[in-house]
């Protein structure tokens, strides 16, 4: 695992740098992430051309995560951290980075960005050493540090913390990911990414050792052995492009595994849903971001409206949400109609809205979710809705706030939390189940 003191200390990038270099010397790589982070795989999956995997303890629990780990195919994986090694929900570490190597057993590298101070970083580092127990910490990589300044640290924090010092990145800007308000754009909208990696793979095999961190890597725990998927009985539509793209690749594979073949499709590009699909799912994106575009094709909001208001099983998370709204206003503020299934009216709310982990519960039987059931979510969205709800009470994770939210019906789950379909509750069997038995009713 790479993980770091905070965010900003450049884990996306170090961790792109290590998988690009390990590419070049052949060496068959799997990249994971930790929390509900969707675009940072993106930069994996980009890198290694397979799918990253993220690894939730609050979305999935310990078994969904030990699930998602025996997906792992390759010589070596990688796992990106969140946050700070130790930030979890709340002022806790629970569904932190640490817990998730506490948890698996995964050895830690701590990527640190020293800035204005040098025995004052070994002291940080001490302190995250012993602040629980066992730390899992087993070396240090230094991110945007000179080549002076490294070989002045590097031995500092040896001498002072024990661990061992693997290298280095230096400052370069020529290699920056650019960001926007939900982080990093997204891999497919850097023109030249490719490029930018392999500067930084170039870079980390003058500068890092990379037989270190291999060797480090045989400590952790076997994987389990993976579910496979089972023969298909049903095809569920998956909206997928720039405006449609935060996806857990666990979620495809769980459809997958419960016998729904995923059919991938364009809300931009193409004019109608594909044929002979018994459901639909709508994932979260930047549809703000191509509004006038989702507007204007008008036969796929047709074609989509008919559908999901004849039943069609339908899962519509963040994104997806607001585009079953009746318009969606975009950057700068113009409204566009959109697919007119739901009541409301999305529009830029100016920051973050309920941002972070919850707990939701149902009311009624639905398609995902049975009476007082209750499942983790996530919500994460700059936009906000006048309609979002009230088939759902959603709780917030450590606090006492809590609000209600969602359209669900028996063919039916619309709101703004995403859902891990690799968690407790069987989510993708339930979707299967019910788009299969869509395709006998009208097949």
């Amino acid at each position: 695992m790479l993980t770091a003191m905070a965010s900003g200390s450049g884990k996306t990038t170090v961790t792109c740098a290590l998988l690009a270099a390990l590419k070049r010397r052949g060496i068959p790589a799997q990249s994971f992430k930790c929390g509900p982070d969707y675009i940072d795989p993106m930069f994996h999956t980009q890198v290694l051309g397979t799918p990253s995997r993220n690894l939730d303890l609050f979305l999935q629990g310990p078994q969904g995560l030990w699930r998602t780990l025996a997906c792992q195919r390759a010589d070596f994986a990688l796992v990106e951290g969140a946050m700070g090694f130790y930030d979890g929900i709340g002022s806790t570490a629970e569904a932190s980075a640490w817990q998730t190597a506490d948890t698996a057993g995964i050895p830690a590298v701590l990527v640190l960005r020293p800035s204005g101070s040098s025995l004052t970083l070994a002291a940080q580092v001490r302190g995250l050493q012993t602040f629980r127990s066992p730390s899992h910490l087993e070396g240090l990589l230094l991110n945007r540090c000179k080549p002076n300044l490294y070989a002045h640290l590097a031995p500092t924090l040896e001498r002072e913390t024990g661990l061992p010092v693997l290298g280095y990145l230096p400052p370069m800007e020529e290699a920056v990911f650019p960001s926007r308000h939900l982080g990093l754009l997204t891999a497919g909208e850097i023109a030249d990414l490719s490029s930018r990696i392999e500067i930084l793979a170039a870079q980390m095999e003058r500068t890092v050792d990379i037989p270190g961190l291999l060797d480090l890597a045989d400590s952790a725990c076997a994987p389990r052995a993976a579910s496979a998927a089972v023969p298909p009985r049903c095809r569920i539509a998956v909206a997928r492009d720039e405006a449609f793209c935060f996806f857990y690749q666990d979620n495809l594979d769980a459809l997958r595994r419960s016998g729904a073949e995923p059919v991938f499709f364009s809300a931009l590009r193409d004019k109608a849903l594909p044929s002979d699909v018994h459901g639909l799912y709508l994932a979260g994106g930047y549809p703000e971001l191509h509004a006038q575009t989702l507007s204007e094709n008008q036969t796929m909001r047709e074609s989509i409206r008919q559908a999901v208001s004849a039943g069609l099983p339908t899962v519509a998370e963040c994104g997806g949400f607001l585009y079953l709204q009746q318009t969606l206003e975009d950057e700068q503020g113009t409204p566009w109609p959109m697919a007119g299934v739901l009541p409301g009216h999305g529009f830029p709310a100016g920051g973050l809205r309920r941002f972070g982990y919850l707990t939701m519960t149902a009311e009624a039987d639905s398609l995902l979710l049975r009476r007082k059931e209750a499942v983790p979510a996530h919500e994460f969205h700059y936009w906000d809705c006048t309609e979002n709800g009230a088939s759902l009470r959603a709780q917030k994770a450590g606090r006492e706030t809590s609000w209600r939210c969602g359209f669900t019906s028996p063919s039916l789950y619309a709101a703004f939390p995403h859902l891990h379909f690799n968690g407790t509750l069987p989510l993708a069997r339930r979707f299967a189940d019910q788009a299969a038995r869509w395709r006998e009713e009208h097949t």
